[in-house]
């Protein structure tokens, strides 16, 4: 849930109307440990928190004022969240469908980063190969990680 609130509070700082996928690898990167530990500790985390602070003084500005719909998931107008982009939406889904594919009830802030590298047409992806992280390489961890924390 800090992680979610974390992502509305930057979406409204930024003054965007629906929360993305950037803002949700936002919030993960300061909230979880967890998340910045399947970066290995690398320069990559403060380069990634660097693109994403200056989202609303420069780099992000191409974002502003529009949704993200990365076209990975159909854009259902019935089955759209108030206040999400659809591929944030999205990538909600899809951290509770990788968590309870181990059982669990509540998906975790490792399942959501996994989410997210999961769309390479997302925002959050964006970032990431922005910062040099290899997209492969992170969603092969994270595939070999079990997280238990919610």
């Amino acid at each position: 849930m800090s992680v979610i609130s974390a992502a509305r509070r930057r979406a409204t700082r930024d003054g965007d109307r629906q929360v993305d996928t950037a803002h949700l690898l936002h919030g993960l990167l300061e909230s979880d440990p967890a998340v910045r530990a399947a970066f290995d500790g690398g320069p990559q985390v403060a380069r990634l928190l660097g693109y994403l602070v200056q989202r609303s003084i420069g780099y992000g500005l191409q974002w502003h004022g529009t949704v993200e719909d990365s076209g990975a998931v159909p854009v259902v107008a019935e089955g759209a969240v108030p206040g999400w982009s659809p591929a944030a939406a999205a990538a909600l889904d899809g951290a509770l469908d990788r968590a309870h594919a181990r059982y669990a009830t509540r998906a975790g802030c490792l399942d959501l980063l996994a989410a997210l590298v999961d769309d390479p047409e997302s925002r959050a992806v964006e970032v990431l190969c922005r910062a040099s992280v290899d997209i492969a390489r992170l969603a092969h961890r994270l595939d070999g990680e079990r997280p238990g924390q919610d």
